[in-house]
């Protein structure tokens, strides 16, 4: 797609941001509104693409295309504006869905937990063997800074959420599904509607395409896959194709393991990340890449150095010289869960955990399983509920995880805002002692403002 005029609505976003750099440097016009100012803003603003602060019908005018992101409302003027111009008008997901039509390979990762990391992994394997390919992230990528990368035509590997069944839109050559849980609720309602929807998501795959499973999810292997395609299961429990073997941990916590194929060594893995489920992440963009000709040599040493995207277990600084502050973008409790396992391999003094619920629906669903998890770590600040793009209907309240936490846990506390909290953590924190916040709203702000000077 060249030459056209492409006005963004909410073009802040991630993936908007992302899409929005592609298509400018393929040449078209772009253009874009946010209700507020992020880095991501700044950045193509950086690049030389308008973007408006704020509602602005006109934008709209002298647009052949209008995207717009699912969280804006109907009633959003400029969208209701793009209808009565009769503009060629797309959801994000299915705009990108267009997209990747225009690329020979299209490798899609798809699954609960663990997307950016293991798009960002197999990205850099690709990039490693010098493939260029085209890269569309959920999360920054230090070897790009950036959630996006413009590459050839041949490979576009992006990220494919479910959420809303965004992954329906798109047309994969390869898919991964990392794994199943009962995430995003409010939308699917029942466990039995993710299945289903995952099921549809595999009938896209093109005919003689590959997918690729988890062998150790128990709802991943459920799916039912066409016969038409090549299927490839990875894991350390059960009889895949690839497989983690002699698992063990550096000095660091970090983990080191042999990987086989099809009952033959490959090679020896050192990850530099934290976590036993980075090293299913690790199996599937192996998977991916031996699937799609990357070199061993580049795809060992492409995870190797991988070291994560932003917000996924990410060291944001030291407070004081010898206190660790951590960011994690956990939102549902197996990834919090994951995350904290993860967590015990750090040395310290003690932990603290502020913990920001993302959206009321989710908090309500997963309320229990919430504080079951988090009960764990030495000290629990609940910051406020992120509602994103709820109203609270739920009747659901911090105090009631602050409520189902304190009988097992009595270091647990709610706090109304970030700057509290802030203050809370200077007057409380000890030598020696982390600090990881966690949730996908701004709660990493708390630790940004606990490290300015």
């Amino acid at each position: 797609m060249k030459n056209k005029v492409i006005h963004m609505i909410g073009i802040g976003g991630i993936s908007m941001s992302g899409i929005a750099e592609i298509l400018h440097e393929k040449g078209n016009v772009v253009t874009g509104s946010d209700a507020v100012k992020n880095k991501n803003t700044d950045y193509l603003t950086e690049k030389g693409i308008n973007i408006t602060i704020g509602e602005d019908p006109s934008l709209v005018d002298k647009a052949d295309i209008v995207i717009y992101t699912a969280a804006i409302s109907k009633d959003h003027p400029e969208l209701k504006r793009a209808y009565e111009l009769h503009k060629e008008v797309y959801e994000r997901a299915k705009f990108l869905g267009l997209m990747t039509k225009e690329y020979q390979h299209v490798l899609c990762i798809s699954g609960t937990h663990g997307k950016s990391t293991t798009t960002g992994m197999i990205a850099s394997c690709f990039l490693e063997d010098k493939k260029n390919p085209t890269i569309q992230i959920g999360a920054i990528l230090p070897k790009i800074k950036a959630n996006y990368y413009v590459g050839g035509n041949e490979n576009f590997i992006m990220e494919a959420c479910e959420y809303v069944d965004s992954f329906l839109n798109f047309y994969p050559t390869s898919a991964i599904i990392l794994n199943i849980d009962d995430d995003h609720l409010d939308y699917f309602k029942n466990m039995a509607n993710v299945l289903k929807s995952y099921t549809k998501y595999v009938h896209l795959i093109a005919k003689d395409g590959n997918l690729i499973l988890n062998a150790d999810d128990p709802n991943t292997m459920q799916i039912k896959y066409p016969d038409n395609i090549n299927v490839y299961t990875y894991g350390i429990n059960n009889n895949a194709n690839l497989l983690a073997k002699n698992i063990t941990y550096n000095t660091l916590g970090y983990p080191e393991f042999d990987v086989y194929y099809n009952e033959q060594l490959i090679f020896h893995l050192n990850l530099n990340i934290l976590g036993n489920h980075n090293i299913y992440n690790a199996l599937a963009a192996t998977l991916m890449c031996l699937i799609h000709g990357v070199s061993k040599t580049a795809i060992k040493k492409g995870i190797e150095e991988y070291h994560g995207v932003e917000r996924r277990f990410e060291l944001v600084g030291t407070y004081k010289d010898n206190i660790l502050v951590y960011d994690d973008y956990g939102h549902h409790p197996t990834e919090i869960k994951a995350t904290y396992e993860a967590l015990k391999q750090i040395k310290c003094h003690e932990n603290y955990v502020v913990f920001q619920s993302h959206t009321y629906s989710r908090t309500k669903e997963h309320l229990e399983e919430f504080a079951d998890v988090l009960k764990n770590f030495d000290n629990i600040i609940i910051a406020p509920i992120y509602p994103a793009r709820e109203e609270n209907i739920y009747n659901v309240h911090e105090s009631d995880l602050v409520d189902l936490i304190k009988p097992y846990n009595q270091k647990v506390i709610f706090i109304e805002t970030f700057d509290k909290i802030v203050d809370y953590l200077k007057n409380n924190l000890k030598d020696n002692d982390l600090v990881i916040t966690i949730g996908a709203g701004p709660v990493n702000e708390v630790g940004l403002r606990l490290l300015e000077k």
